[in-house]
């Protein structure tokens, strides 16, 4: 039997499993583009005003860290600049279907069941892999012909098409890859998140020390550094494809032999055995909460405290673009004075920080569910353990555990910016009550997540797709011309702009709130609800 055997028949399954949420997926990854070419359009009607918004966007030290720069002052070189982050997306996405697939399916125990057929050993990562590819691969097609057809440039439309799917690939590979090391789904998401975020700091901070700064070569460093080196719409570097494919089928072929020596529902990396009988610490939820989620809480607050010191070595950047810029300084002066543009840099970085703890936000409440799921709190719940006090140990560490990764990004981006500065008492505490107000936004992702579980069990992945749906209303929502109301769905539109910013208690007051009773209504549904 071929090791590739049924691969057919698990591609049917693939796209019958996902026959809704994949064509959402690719439909809207596929239109972005296309609406905010008709934005720009409608925006800039013509060529000077379109440079003159280029220039903005260029002298902007914030926009060139979440964006890159801007390499083409035209239509379609604005959209390939504005909708780089939509390239991160697709690689999110790709990555966390492939480990949906390949390793979600071994940790179910399902893998092993259809593997009990006709099935050869690598048909399910073939399947996933092929179906994944395809979606990109139509993602980036598609984004190619509606553009050309909106009256761009044709070559550089196929470039952002390809940029597209390549980062897609990549990164479904890498998924590929991660589902060999560990044993639960979770870890494999977190290494591969952790992965892309890392690729996206690294071109963050290369891209604002510029093209001859002496950090540039980060940008050469990072996987999506090398798909934004295509340059759409400017002067189309297509070598840089070169190393994105060949590192795609290294992951790929890695993957296919470390698959093929190890055990279904095994890891490289094996979950290490604890003793055989339990500490006398570990006699309450609370503390078998703590044991569960620890190794992910210490992940991300490391995470949290490179990107916030790395956040704060740019504020440098700005001082120094005040420095080369009398005409930029008296403009800052005008508008508040000298640490505008600096505060204005922090707002977004530290917004873009908001949303990424929203994930460890999610993922600590979900750990909850797949307790659940995997028979794991039923004997739990079988002893003197009450449902809240259950349910409560893991929501804690949804809450406190994302507020303390966001407060320690925002002490490392304080101190690391005072000691360049010179003033860490101004900064540390501004950068910190920066990092604090993203909390009510972020707790309210947790908050859906426990209602979603309380009531709605098998509708609790959902929560995901609210993110998604915020990160696109907050970083699309003002190009694509969306309406007050549809961007007020996001909590993140309500806080107040910190650093700089005047502080309300109204929008906070009406946020924790909402977030108070979300919380009470999943934890009632929970204790009404039958488990499983």
């Amino acid at each position: 039997m071929s090791p590739l055997t049924g691969t057919g028949g698990l591609i049917r399954l693939i796209l019958r499993r996902d026959r809704v949420i994949l064509p959402i997926w690719v439909f809207w990854m596929s239109v972005m583009p296309v609406f905010t070419t008709a934005s720009f359009r409608e925006l800039y009607p013509d060529e000077s005003k379109l440079a003159a918004f280029a220039q903005t966007m260029t002298d902007n030290p914030s926009l060139t860290a979440l964006y890159g720069p801007v390499y083409s002052p035209t239509v379609g070189g604005l959209v390939a600049w504005r909708m780089s982050l939509l390239i991160v997306v697709l690689g999110i996405i790709s990555a966390l279907v492939v480990i949906r697939h390949t390793r979600t399916e071994e940790e179910a125990g399902r893998r092993e069941l259809i593997g009990a057929t006709v099935i050869g050993r690598h048909a399910g990562m073939a399947a996933a892999l092929i179906v994944t590819i395809l979606a990109d691969l139509v993602v980036g097609a598609v984004v190619a012909l509606t553009m050309a057809a909106s009256d761009v440039p044709v070559a550089g439309s196929v470039a952002f098409g390809v940029q597209l799917a390549a980062f897609g690939i990549l990164f479904a590979a890498a998924a590929a890859f991660g589902a060999q090391l560990t044993e639960g789904a979770g870890s494999a998401r977190a290494i591969l998140l952790g992965a892309i975020g890392v690729t996206f700091v690294l071109r963050m901070v290369g891209n604002l020390s510029g093209e001859d700064g002496p950090l540039h070569w980060l940008v050469q460093a990072s996987p999506l550094g090398w798909v934004q080196e295509l340059r759409a719409f400017a002067d189309e570097r297509w070598w840089v494809l070169a190393p994105v494919g060949g590192l795609a089928v290294v992951l790929i072929v890695v993957a296919v032999v470390l698959q093929g020596r190890r055990d279904i529902a095994a890891g490289l990396l094996p979950t290490r055995l604890g003793p055989a009988n339990a500490a006398p610490g570990l006699r309450s939820p609370f503390a078998l909460a703590w044991r569960l989620h620890r190794g992910l809480l210490l992940g991300w607050v490391i995470g949290f405290a490179v990107f916030g010191s790395l956040f704060g070595s740019l504020g440098e950047t700005v001082n120094d673009m005040l420095e080369e810029s009398p005409e930029l300084a008296q403009i800052m002066a005008a508008l508040g004075g000298a640490n505008t543009l600096t505060d204005m840099l922090f707002g977004t970085l530290f917004g873009l920080m908001g949303l990424i703890a929203s994930t460890y936000a999610i993922q600590a409440a979900l750990r909850w569910r797949a307790e659940e799921t995997n028979l794991r709190a039923e004997p739990v719940l079988a002893t003197a353990v009450g449902r809240v006090s259950y349910a409560l140990s893991h929501i804690v560490f949804s809450l406190l555990g994302s507020g303390l990764a966001v407060m320690v990004g925002g002490l490392g981006a304080g101190i690391v910016q005072g000691t360049i500065a010179g003033d860490a008492g101004h900064w540390v505490p501004r950068l910190l009550g920066a990092a604090a107000i993203q909390l009510p936004a972020v707790w309210m992702l947790s908050a859906l997540t426990v209602a979603l579980i309380g009531l709605a069990p098998n509708a609790s992945s959902l929560s995901w797709g609210a993110l998604g749906a915020i990160f696109v209303i907050s970083f699309f929502g003002p190009i694509l011309g969306l309406e007050q109301w549809v961007l007020d769905i996001s909590p993140f539109t309500h806080l107040p702009k910190l650093p700089g910013g005047e502080v309300t208690a109204a929008p906070l007051l009406w946020l924790g709130g909402v977030l108070v009773a979300l919380l009470l209504a999943g934890l009632a549904g929970f204790r009404r609800r039958d488990v499983i």
